[in-house]
């Protein structure tokens, strides 16, 4: 401890006098190094200020930021990024005192950009990693949500950038300076700036610099002696210690010596106006233009914006004087798609080059020939656009590309001298003006199928449940309208494959949609029945309806005329089959019940289908269900029934009609094959509510399986007919506690219960009420009509179940009574049951005189069935005890000569003949006991 109180006041202060003087000469502190105590350097320790220590520490932390942005490496970028923000955290008190630096807000907002521009270059994605792909996408996420809290000083910056670069400057200068030596560096480099302005040359250079180190180690050696004097006031104990480590400092400061010169030698070398760079900090901004346009003249510095690309001028298409016709075009055109498609190639670029060769032709009046060249590239390059197939067209893309298709057809009807097609090869093209007829390489109706698919993608890929569907669905009319204008073209010039091609596009927009304007004649037509004043009363206010009507065919019609043409010329089976399905589904939408089940069953395709391809197949998948619901509108349960328990009974209608995937088969399916089958989905405006399909097949289920299930309550052999639907009973019967229904399932279930007890009424209101109008039954075209229908159904199948059930109670019914009690008409009530008589589904007769239904008893009550089988099974229990007792015994002949009758009579040819029976014996156990158990259990 005597060390530290070893010297006194005036001494320490004389000290500190001498590191201030030191501290200023920078080559003095190297030779001082090697005669200081321990004690001597820490009190020459530099104290430093809480702001210049957490502003150091942005400052390193930002130039390691920048320097992974230079390399792209966003791994860095981001972990510095998250080091920075926790360390602004830590210095937040000193924000608030000082302000937010003006450096830290410079990087946010060199950040972002430097960022958003990385994000926009797809080529630049493509070639990163895996991890720095997810450290960008994690990065620009922070940032965005980072900077919302700095927004009024990023855009102040954004303003005026050049100022806050220059306060960053200023403040830096102090900062960068850690040691004494930097800082007396400075001093030395601001006196040189003020007595050389002027860059000179590198020889001066060197010899200015050789200069100033000997002038530092002379004024250096000076303040050397003035340590000596002073260090002869230290004890002997001091300068031992020191000797100790005074030949690693004295290696330390030659290399640090060494170092710094090197660095202000190679500095001078590398600037050729080291002065003006540096002035140009401290001086107004008018200075620095003045100083800018100064070094530009004489070959300088270029200013250049730090982390955004220098913007430069579109390359210019001809060059000066050079006289534009067609090869040149042509020969210009070629070099643009020789960049197509590979790496690094600008696409949209490349697109706005095709748009000025259009414009340049055009004002050259070269031909419409060349003109429309340039539009099938056009319309190529917007397509190729996005690389990965699975990816849609940006919506501004997408508009482009529809009006570029709409104008290549304009001048292809304006002008019939024009000839396209794939066959003309490009050696043969005539695009110049003087050879007329134009003949040009190109496939109009490729690229409109393109188009349509590219539609079909949109729609894919957006959101169904959100604005932005509907109005891409907007965009359909558009759609439809290109290839009815491609439809008018190619009856005029194209081929009848062509023409079948582009019929099925117009079909594949038709068939799923209901004409209500048909449905409205239909409708008017039906009331033709009313008196004849209302007829006229109505004629005037019906005219011009009428005339809006009359103006667009039905699509009846040309579904009709269109498929009519590809059964009679297509020669590809998948046109055909498609053509045929789509047929059957409008069909079969429009209620036209025999027309759409006579085409299918024409066809055939039923037998083939599972040949075809994914699309086909759940094409005809749609077709079947569309069918079922058809024949269920029209009141033939068993044939929608039949219709749809293929695609029920599977338990992945929503995968086989193509309007999702299920999560619990995404095991079975690998990354590839899930994009596959993603592209295959239904647009969503074209969907089969799947509720409605279910609902739809579980009530035909019901009105088949119930009756069925009253008529063989104890037969062993009966068998299902949906599966689902005992599934759906099983599961109601499991609940522990029964409420009222609220799904669509429970009411299914609720009313099967209520029509096995014949109670029709209660079915009925389980059926049909407001909750299952709103799910389902609304959703059909003629409401009334269908509900009618049910009501229907239900009396008559109430009726079959109840007549099944409590037949063996009556001895006689009246059939007026049954009328009564299920709201049936008397002809009805007797069809119903002639019916179930002469198929022997009910032992009863009819009595037309009384109208009364005579029960017979032929068959015993459910008590009476169990105690037959009983009796039966006790029967057989005791013979087979009894054999096996005399078996063991060996008493043969006793037992077989006794007087008995059936079983006893077969086993006396035991005793003649032991082989038969065997035979006979084995036949009589499997005839009668063993088909008894079956059927008990």
């Amino acid at each position: 401890m005597s060390r530290f109180f070893a010297r006194s006041d005036s001494e320490s202060e004389e000290s500190s006098s001498d590191d201030e003087i030191t501290d200023k000469a920078p080559g003095a502190t190297f030779k001082q190094s090697l005669l200081l105590s321990d004690d001597e350097e820490d009190t020459k320790r530099v104290v430093r200020s809480a702001k210049d220590k957490r502003f150091e520490e942005l400052t390193n932390l930002i130039k390691t930021i920048r320097n992974a942005m230079k390399i792209r490496d966003m791994s860095k970028c981001l972990e510095e990024f998250e080091q920075l923000c926790r360390a602004f955290l830590k210095s937040k008190n000193i924000v608030d005192k000082e302000g937010i630096p003006p450096f830290y807000i410079r990087l946010l907002a060199d950040l972002e950009d430097y960022l958003n521009q990385l994000w926009e270059d797809k080529e630049g994605k493509k070639k990163m990693n895996k991890n720095n792909a997810k450290a960008l996408s994690t990065l620009r996420q922070k940032i965005r949500k980072y900077n919302r809290d700095f927004e009024s000083e990023i855009a102040a910056y954004k303003e005026n950038p050049q100022e806050s670069a220059d306060e960053e400057e200023e403040e830096k200068e102090p900062e960068d300076s850690g040691s004494s030596s930097d800082s007396e560096g400075e001093v030395s480099s601001k006196s040189f700036l003020k007595k050389k302005p002027e860059a000179p040359s590198e020889a001066t250079d060197r010899s200015q610099t050789a200069k100033e180190s000997e002038d530092k180690s002379s004024s250096s050696d000076e303040d050397d002696d003035d340590d000596d004097d002073d260090d002869g006031d230290w004890s002997p104990s001091d300068s031992d210690s020191r000797s100790e480590t005074s030949d690693k400092e004295e290696e330390n400061a030659l290399k640090r010596k060494r170092l710094v010169t090197f660095l202000k030698v190679k500095r001078s070398q590398d600037t050729e106006k080291p002065g003006v760079r540096k002035e140009e900090r401290k001086k107004k901004p008018k200075q620095k233009e003045q100083i800018e346009e100064e070094a530009e003249e004489e070959g300088g510095w270029e200013k250049v914006n730090r982390g955004v690309p220098l913007v430069k001028e579109k390359p210019k298409m001809f060059a000066k004087g050079t006289e534009i016709n067609t090869a040149v075009v042509v020969k210009k055109l070629n070099e643009i798609l020789q960049a197509r498609g590979k790496k690094g190639t600008d696409r949209a670029a490349q697109i706005e080059l095709f748009h000025a060769l259009a414009a340049i032709a055009a004002e050259n009046n070269l031909g419409q020939g060349i003109l429309v060249k340039i539009k099938f590239n056009i319309i190529a390059s917007l397509y190729d656009y996005n690389p990965n197939l699975a990816a849609f067209m940006k919506p501004d893309m997408w508009k482009k590309c529809l009006d570029c298709i709409d104008e290549l057809l304009d001048i292809l009807f304006e002008h019939n001298n024009i000839f396209i097609g794939e066959n003309i090869a490009e050696d043969s093209e005539n695009l110049a003006v003087s050879d007329q007829p134009f003949r040009v390489r190109g496939c109009i109706l490729t690229l409109v199928e393109r188009m349509d698919e590219e539609f079909t993608k949109i729609m894919q890929n957006t959101d169904p449940h959100s604005q932005e569907y509907v109005d891409n669905l907007k965009d359909e009319g558009r759609v439809c309208g290109i290839v009815d204008r491609l439809l008018t073209y190619m009856e005029n010039k194209g081929s009848t494959e062509e023409i079948c091609r582009v019929y099925l596009r117009r079909i594949m927009h038709t068939y799923y949609k209901f004409d209500y304007k048909a449905h409205r004649r239909s409708l008017g037509l039906q009331g033709e029945t009313k008196s004849e004043q209302d007829q006229e009363e109505n004629k005037e206010e019906n005219k011009e309806e009428n005339k809006e009507e009359s103006e667009g065919e039905d699509s009846a019609v040309i579904m009709d005329r269109l498929c009519k043409f590809i059964y009679a010329k297509d020669r590809t089976d998948r046109i055909r089959t498609c053509a045929i399905l789509c047929h059957i589904y409008h069909h079969a939408l429009h209620s036209r019940w025999y027309q759409a089940r006579d085409l299918m069953l024409m066809s055939h395709l039923q037998d083939n289908i599972q040949h075809a391809d994914p699309p086909v197949q759940i094409l005809y998948n749609r077709t079947m269900v569309q069918l079922g619901i058809c024949a269920f509108r029209q009141g033939m349960i068993k044939d929608a029934h039949n219709a749809l328990l293929d695609i029920q009974s599977s338990g992945r209608a929503k995968e086989l009609l193509g309007q999702g995937l299920l999560m619990r088969n995404m095991q079975e399916r690998n990354a590839e094959q899930e994009k596959i089958e993603k592209r295959r989905q239904v647009p969503f405006h074209m969907h089969i509510n799947l509720e409605l399909l279910e609902c739809v097949y579980l009530v035909s289920a019901m009105l088949l399986e119930i009756p069925y299930m009253a008529a063989h309550e104890f037969d062993a052999r009966r068998r299902m007919i949906s599966k689902q639907f005992h599934h759906q009973l099983r599961v109601g019967e499991r609940q522990p506690l029964l409420g009222p229904p609220e799904s669509m399932r429970e009411h299914v279930v609720a009313a099967s219960k209520a029509m096995k007890m014949g109670d029709w009424r209660t079915c009925h209101s389980f059926i049909i009420n407001e909750k299952m109008n709103s799910k389902v039954w609304d959703l059909f075209p003629e409401i009334q009509k269908v509900r009618e229908m049910l009501v229907r159904k239900i009396q008559e199948e109430s009726l079959r179940t109840y007549l099944f059930t409590y037949s063996s109670v009556y001895d006689s019914i009246s059939m007026a009574t049954l009328s009564e009690m299920f709201e049936l008409e008397m002809p009805t009530v007797h069809s119903i049951i002639s019916k179930m008589i002469i198929n022997e589904e009910l032992m009863a007769s009819l009595d037309q005189p009384t109208q009364t239904v005579m029960m017979h008893r032929t068959e015993p009550t459910s008590l009476q069935n169990m105690a037959l089988k009983l009796a039966e099974k006790l029967g057989n229990l005791v013979e087979n005890n009894e054999r096996v007792s005399d078996l063991k015994q060996g008493i043969y002949g006793g037992y077989f000569n006794r007087d008995q009758k059936g079983g006893y009579q077969q086993k006396q040819s035991y005793q003649r003949d032991g082989k038969s029976y065997q035979q006979k014996q084995s036949g009589y156990q499997r005839g009668g006991y063993r088909n008894q158990n079956q059927g008990n259990y």
